[in-house]
């Protein structure tokens, strides 16, 4: 328990709300401004393959895309058939965001197969055992993070599984054809391998109106990333500065401890702001009473030393007084040296 007393006054002074200088605040709600998901959402370019609008189902995914706020742009990319995000700056960066919040974000890649495009790497890769390796669909020069996305694989298995045994003709090149044995236990087993080998996450959906609701969903977690870098990043990210968090200030020659007193004694259960009232007139700081509760010359002297002490009554309301079991649980916070006791007992 945190014991309040005068020599709390004789550290450096506290900075008094309203004394900032003013351009630090600013800079504080343009860094703010500056980093809401909003603000970055608007910042953010998605970047479409050409090769992605082939497909028909395509609309789906543009339209989702429109209604968030972006700007999507139709340009080639490094990769065919994949989008890329990239979020653009804002200039000049407040300079209240950390270096780390600052830095120029990881670009993020989706890349999209079909389910045999899929399974022949998925293939490839089984027969390497020797880590590490290449991945059959990425450049090892790319610097972007990528993700794959398989559209309608489980369809796609099913329609070429023939009656008898489970396997698929996959066409392993342009003169020849294999058939090889691939089963859903090896499909996941591939998936395992892309995560663990090059930390590559592999999104298998139904429709294109799923991939739209996943690609929508981590759009707004990359607008909403910078926030939260920002936030994480500060010491204390719960408090916020202004007069309703900012508590009652102590200055250098102690105005202010009793203010602090009083909501110390608050604290209690059910102690009223008249009852605070009456032991902070009467002990205006917990040195004051400490020393009395020290002077008592027996146990219950200290216990009850709080006990008869008048409390300002409001009009037409009988005087009453503080009473023994706040004087108790006073003295017990201010004497014992047990954490564990418990001062309330009716809790």
């Amino acid at each position: 328990m945190a014991e309040i007393s005068d020599s709390d006054a004789e550290g450096p002074p506290a900075r008094e709300v309203g004394t900032q200088v003013p351009t630090t605040v600013g800079e504080r709600r343009a860094a703010a401004k500056a980093l809401r998901a909003d603000q970055v959402m608007g910042r953010l370019v998605v970047c479409v393959d050409p090769a992605v609008l082939e497909d028909a189902g395509s609309d789906i995914l543009m339209e989702a895309l429109g209604t968030l706020g972006c700007e999507c742009r139709i340009e080639p990319q490094h990769q065919a058939r994949s989008l890329q995000w990239n979020v653009v700056r804002p200039e000049p960066t407040p300079c209240d965001v950390p270096l780390e919040v600052k830095a120029e974000h990881e670009q993020e890649q989706l890349l999209l197969l079909e389910p045999q495009e899929f399974l022949q790497g998925a293939v490839q890769l089984a027969q390497i055992t020797d880590p590490p390796c290449s991945i059959p669909w990425l450049s090892p020069k790319s610097l972007t993070r990528s993700h794959l996305a398989i559209i309608g694989l489980d369809a796609y298995l099913w329609s070429h599984q023939p009656s008898s045994q489970k396997t698929w003709q996959l066409k392993k090149s342009k003169e020849a054809h294999t058939r090889l044995a691939i089963s859903w236990p090896e499909v996941e087993e591939a998936l395992v391998l892309l995560q663990l080998r090059a930390n590559l996450d592999v999104l298998l959906v139904a429709s294109w109106q799923e991939l739209s609701q996943y690609v929508c969903a981590f759009t707004k977690a990359l607008s909403q990333l910078p926030s939260k870098q920002f936030r994480d990043s500060q010491a204390f990210s719960f408090c916020t500065a202004g007069h309703w968090a900012s508590g009652q200030q102590v200055t250098r020659d102690g105005s202010g401890l009793r203010g602090v007193w009083w909501r110390q004694i608050r604290q209690f259960n059910r102690v009223s702001p008249a009852v605070a009232d009456a032991v902070v007139t009467a002990f205006p700081s917990p040195r004051l009473l400490q020393q009395a509760l020290l002077d008592c010359s027996t146990e219950q002297d200290r216990l009850s030393l709080l006990a008869d002490l008048p409390v300002k009554a409001h009009r037409g309301k009988q005087p009453r007084r503080v009473g023994p079991d706040l004087s108790r649980r006073i003295c017990i916070f201010l004497t014992t040296t047990n954490p564990d006791l418990l001062l309330d007992l009716s809790s």
